[in-house]
């Protein structure tokens, strides 16, 4: 079954009225947590009932997110699995089996793996550290399968389409060179710089980042601009994710960032290559964790700051992979343009890729504002709960 009428699908028609209702929820919220704090400032509401006020709008709006979020996904599965959109995009059903379906699959695992750990959390079960490692696992496993089954589909492609060879210019060596560093650099980064985070991953921080996830996938869907061969300018939607970074450190932070960049391919799968995959999607977004690099630096003493530090940090990360998925994989668009020669290729992705710095430029003004709140960063400050150092072992005598 097909949700199409004259070439519109239902998510073409869904897309439009999620941004504008998202947009109209937001300025609800916003004027209204004004009015009522408004009033608290005034002594005529008691300050209890305004933090109230703000916890159940706050998840209201992530029952909302979730709600959304789950809606535009499954229409936009509809929609791709089509046989006039796969046809009208030069692609056929395989991408269904070794993309979709392997994607689809892994975030079902990721979302029953946290919905599990979260509830056996909260009953503090003995077996919550066991069940931790068998399902991340289990995640972990979905991961590389989901890579092999992407890269036989692309590996197929590439075997039998003259344009990866030929008029593409698709520099298969330095994707790939580019892809490794890039995850080599970022994953002893983030392992080195998040030795003063030592938090626990327990079912509280999982639930915060599930929320995360959530909050961030729902607000890409408002795309205030799109770019003609992938990407976007959205409504703050690297705000949460990058929040959660900014509170556990680069190490969890990876983590979540990786799996919304999962998620994103799913959303807008721009994808000619398994190393551009790689670059566009998982490691661009996997970026997100360093805006916490800046947060445990005693010296710098506003929270604004260490923000705007490790936002621009983000930035530079995620333009970077960007940059090197565009020269390398899309020269093809450069060539059109008129642009020639590595030099001329370097150019013109830069200049296309500079979505990002306007993106990230909504974010780091919001992610400004709400840690000038000091009631929200002394909330960030208490959330997380460090690790306990080991007791030391004691003979019996």
């Amino acid at each position: 079954m097909v949700f199409a009428l004259s070439d519109v699908y239902a998510y073409d028609v869904a897309e439009p009225v999620l941004l504008w209702l998202t947009v109209a929820i937001l300025a609800a919220l916003v004027i209204s947590g004004v009015v009522v704090w408004g009033c608290v400032f005034a002594k005529k509401v008691e300050k209890d009932k305004a933090a109230k006020f703000a916890k159940y709008a706050f998840l209201a709006f992530i029952a909302y997110a979730l709600v959304a979020g789950i809606i535009m996904l499954l229409l936009q599965l509809l929609k791709r699995m089509s046989g006039d959109y796969l046809e009208d995009n030069y692609v056929n059903y395989d991408v269904i089996n070794f993309v979709f379906v392997p994607l689809l699959v892994l975030f079902a695992a990721v979302l029953a793996s946290g919905i599990a750990l979260f509830i056996i959390g909260i009953k503090k079960n003995e077996l919550f550290s066991l069940l931790a490692k068998i399902l991340g696992g289990i995640c972990g496993a979905g991961v590389i399968a989901a890579g092999v089954t992407i890269g036989i589909y692309y590996s197929r492609r590439i075997s039998d389409d003259g344009y990866y060879n030929g008029y593409g210019n698709v520099n298969e060596l330095a994707l790939y060179l580019s892809a490794a560093v890039l995850v080599v650099g970022a994953v002893v980064a983030a392992v080195i710089l998040g030795r003063k985070h030592k938090y626990k991953f327990d079912s509280r921080a999982i639930a915060l980042a599930g929320i995360c996830i959530a909050l961030s996938f729902v607000l890409s869907y408002v795309q205030l601009w799109k770019m003609p061969q992938g990407g976007s300018v959205t409504l703050v939607s690297l705000l949460p994710v990058m929040l959660y970074a900014y509170t556990y450190g680069t190490r969890k932070g990876i983590l979540v960032g990786l799996i919304y960049g999962l998620m994103q391919a799913m959303q807008d799968p721009y994808i000619i290559h398994p190393a551009q995959f790689l670059l566009d999607y998982p490691i661009a977004f996997s970026f997100v964790a360093f805006a916490g690099v800046f947060s445990k630096i005693e010296a710098l003493k506003f929270a604004q700051v260490k923000f705007l530090l490790g936002a621009i940090l983000v930035s530079a990360l995620r333009f970077c992979a960007h940059l090197l998925s565009g020269v390398f994989a899309f020269s093809a668009y450069a060539t059109d343009a008129g642009f020639s020669g590595l030099g001329g290729f370097f150019v013109y992705s830069a200049a296309y890729n500079s979505f990002v710095f306007a993106d990230m430029a909504l974010v780091i003004a919001a992610g400004v504002a709400v840690l000038s709140s000091k009631a929200f960063v002394r909330l960030l400050e208490r959330y997380p709960k460090p690790v306990q150092p080991a007791e030391p072992a004691t003979e019996n005598k």
